[in-house]
């Protein structure tokens, strides 16, 4: 056993309560007890200017006598870590301890280290960066979030027969600045490989961030960790007449490069990622840039690295206290020709476990989900971002859009949870959602002159993604975690809805009809947000939008309530969700179904909602079947809307018209971002535009939400009770395609479908879980109901699906089968 070490304190359970084998340590402590006797320690002296902020190494040694039995390290940090032992890093995981809300959470991780131990002198080093903590967030670049101060504790738990003891942080620990110079999520990592083996070590203070003192915080997360995953090799390497060289992997992704070539001892190497390149073939960040409002100067990306070599043959520069969002690298400074075993791309993600699979006869489709996929993937490190390179935020509108594309991707139940924690712990105490989660880079910001958080389909994310979970999963628990948050958001917009008014709303009547109390149209509002060709009007009533989401939501926490046996709130809330469905039917809908601010997006979003009166349903539809066709067959939604396009189409007859936007390819279009070589999805329509000039982040993945359509209605697998412990195949075939198929492993078994079409027949090839109820719609207008197994069915294709005017034989609606109902 080791010297020098440290008894924990004895178990609370008898020696009788134990099991007959003795459990792991690790599947017996929890978080806090198993950091008990352990101390935050941090480095000494003043703290540098953010942006200059050295990697801290942090080390302990220790000699073993023998080897133990077992030997299981836990550790968590204010800041980025790694651990190593003897020389050797321990586990997979990346940027340990990920992104959170460290106020209120703070997670702890564990690693089995007993094949790194050797018999004699033992070293136990951690490196220590400013990681979410206390980097730079969101694109304005706001420092120091949660504190000033980084920290780390850990212990070490070596078990040999019936004795354990612990090896924890304490003041013996030493600290020294290594040979990362500075490091920053968002700026880069600059590294001085000639460091290595020169730091001066001395004693490590105890730290005084007054958080460290809430030990109620530590958790194990629920996530799967970040893993490096994907690698890409460079596609070209090309130098340009600067002696700049440029890499092009090929595919836009999340996460660093590994460069094997270093140069000679003293050469300073600089990696610039970005996503596009300009005319001349350089890379450009330009599209990166951030606005922060008049007269104010735009900031930069960032995505820098930099490497100093040592000239050491075999030296590899990885930087893993950094990550950034790129196709390209601009290498700047190294004399010598990268080759393309030199250079590689690795991404880096949640380890998220693939669930879903589409594919059809039309390869347009195959690679529009193959970039959704891929930009989804790329937003998932450690929390679903809106972005991998200018704001990397954790934006409620993001994932609110695409959380049902998304779980039937990955099994994200997990994932999404880890997030809606930090929902819950940053929504305030007003019931007001942030915009983002955790709540970083923006409150503090000096350049917002005006809040931005709490805006309709934004703060929706807090009721529609955990809706979606359970709709996807089944699973009630995440509903009864996360109901007070829900319904605290609900009661938070019926307040700003009962006492405030638009002035424009004022202006045209002075005084309030009584339905007003159910209209939300004050706040921040974002609106429809990036619709093309409309210029955005920061200060226009809004209401129409915020109203529906205040509608929707009500009724998704009234269903919530219902799953949950709570039917005093399923009450509460229904009540409210009609009240606000009528204030929008009274202010915005005109007696012959047109509403008052005739735009897809609207139209799109009172279908999906059920907004509309039922007897208005087919006018409605045929009216946004108007705007879509005098507007050339293209669509004109935003952000909030986009993903309910397709769907809102087919369910009200307009199946042929879903189609033809599909498949549109003049902008704006989801065709042309292919047509103009997208690897992921953009966030602007015209992204790149006709000239090949790139406009805004050409990584966001809220308008591939469109994959859903795929899912659901061209393949047609949809679950009609949660967690598909019952089914609905509905397939929607179009001349376009003769085949669609989808896979989809459930918590019941895996479900295959796949569809072809020849002369005029249509045949179903379909294998469920068996003892779950399948109900298959053909596209003849027939059904046929199983309890699973595999069946193979035919229909004729003269049907409704191609009408165009009558209403889908299928019809269910985005918003969800109202299961809390029943």
């Amino acid at each position: 056993m080791p010297q020098n070490a440290t008894r924990p304190a004895e178990r609370s359970r008898a020696a009788e309560d134990l099991p007959n084998h003795e459990p792991k340590i690790s599947e017996t402590l929890t978080p806090a007890e198993a950091l008990e006797g352990a101390i935050w320690i941090a480095p000494t002296g003043n703290v540098p200017p953010a942006g200059e902020r050295p990697g801290y190494e942090f080390r302990r040694f220790f000699d073993l006598v023998s080897l133990p039995d077992e030997a299981v390290l836990w550790a968590t940090a204010h800041g980025v870590y790694e651990v190593f032992v003897n020389g050797v890093r321990a586990g997979d995981i990346e940027l340990a301890p990920g992104a959170t809300s460290y106020r209120r959470t703070l997670y702890v991780q564990h690693y089995d280290v007993k094949k790194l131990l050797c018999t004699g002198r033992n070293e136990l080093r951690f490196v220590v960066t400013d990681g979410w903590y206390r980097g730079k967030c969101g694109p304005s670049r706001i420092p120091d979030n949660f504190g000033t101060q980084i920290g780390l504790i850990a212990s070490l738990a070596l078990r040999e027969s019936t004795e354990t003891v612990r090896i924890g942080t304490d003041r013996g620990w030493e600290v020294a600045r290594g040979n990362i110079i500075s490091a920053d999520l968002m700026d880069g990592q600059h590294s001085d490989l000639r460091m290595i083996g020169h730091e001066i070590w001395e004693s490590v203070d105890a730290s005084t961030d007054p958080l460290t003192l809430d030990t109620q915080r530590l958790a194990y997360s629920p996530a799967p960790p970040v893993r490096a995953k994907e690698k890409y090799r460079p596609v070209s390497v090309r130098r340009l007449a600067s002696g700049r060289q440029i890499v092009d992997f090929g595919q836009i992704l999340n996460g660093r490069v590994r460069l094997s070539r270093l140069g000679a001892s003293g050469t300073r190497t600089e990696l610039t990622h970005g996503e596009a390149l300009d005319p001349d073939g350089n890379l450009t960040l330009d599209n990166l840039a951030f606005y922060q409002g008049p007269d104010k100067p735009l900031i930069g990306v960032g995505q820098r690295d930099v490497v100093i070599s040592r000239g050491i043959p075999g030296d590899i520069f990885e930087p893993r206290h950094t990550t950034h969002g790129f196709r390209y690298v601009a290498v700047d400074g190294l004399e010598e020709n990268l080759g393309a075993d030199d250079i590689t791309a690795i991404q880096l993600r949640s380890d998220l476990a693939p669930i879903g699979e589409f594919k059809s006869s039309d390869e347009s489709l195959n690679t529009l989900h193959s970039i959704a996929l891929a930009s989804w993937h790329a937003n998932t490190c450690d929390l679903p971002t809106d972005c991998p390179q200018r704001e990397r935020w954790g934006y409620t509108g993001d994932i609110q859009i695409f959380a049902r594309s998304a779980a039937f991707l990955d099994d994200i139940e997990a994932f999404a949870k880890k997030w809606l924690r930090s929902l819950a712990d940053d929504q305030f105490g007003s019931g007001l959602i942030p915009n983002v989660a955790p709540l970083c880079g923006i409150a503090m910001d000096p350049h917002m002159p005006i809040s931005f958080d709490g805006a309709a389909g934004w703060g929706d994310a807090a009721t529609i993604v955990p809706w979606e979970l359970y709709r996807q999963y089944g699973d009630k628990e995440v509903l009864k975690e996360f109901f007070p948050m829900m319904a605290r958001w609900v009661d938070f917009v019926a307040t700003v809805a009962a006492t405030g008014r638009h002035p424009s709303r004022v202006e045209m009547r002075p005084e309030a009809a009584p339905h007003e109390e159910y209209i939300w149209d004050t706040g921040w509002q974002w609106g429809e947000w990036l619709e093309p060709e409309v210029d955005f009007d920061y200060f226009a009533d809004k209401g129409i939008i915020a109203t529906a989401y205040f509608a929707h939501s009500a009724r998704i926490v009234a269903d919530a309530a219902g799953v949950l046996g709570r039917d005093v709130e399923a009450a509460k809330y229904r009540e409210l969700s009609t009240r606000a469905i009528a204030a929008w039917q009274t202010e915005f809908v005109n007696a012959d179904g047109s509403i008052t601010s005739p735009t897809q997006a609207n139209y799109t979003r009172g279908l999906a909602f059920g907004l509309f009166p039922e007897e208005h349903c087919p006018a409605a539809a045929a009216h946004l079947a108007r705007l879509i066709r005098e507007n050339g067959n293209r669509l004109s939604t935003g952000f909030l809307s986009t993903g309910l396009l397709l769907p809102a189409l087919a369910d009200n007859g307009y199946t042929d018209l879903a189609f033809t936007l599909l498949f549109q390819r003049e902008e704006p279009s989801w065709m042309t971002m292919l047509d103009r070589g997208a690897t992921t999805v953009w966030e602007a329509w015209n992204g790149v535009d006709a000239d090949g000039a790139s406009h805004e982040s050409l990584n966001h993945y809220s308008k591939g939400a469109v994959i859903a359509f795929l899912h659901e209605y061209v393949a047609g697998i949809r679950p009609a009770a949660p967690g598909y412990a019952a089914v609905e195949i509905c397939p929607h075939p179009h001349p376009s395609l003769t085949s669609a198929s989808a896979t989809l492993a459930t918590r019941h078994g895996e479900i295959v479908c796949s569809w072809t079409t020849a002369d005029d027949v249509f045949q179903l090839e379909l294998s469920t879980p068996l003892g779950v109820s399948t109900t298959v719609r053909l596209p003849d207008g027939t059904h046929r109901v199983t309890q699973g197994g595999t069946h193979l069915f035919t229909a004729s294709l003269v049907s409704p699906t191609y009408d165009g005017h009558t209403e889908s034989s299928c019809g269910l609606p985005p918003g969800g089968v109202r299961w809390g109902e029943q």
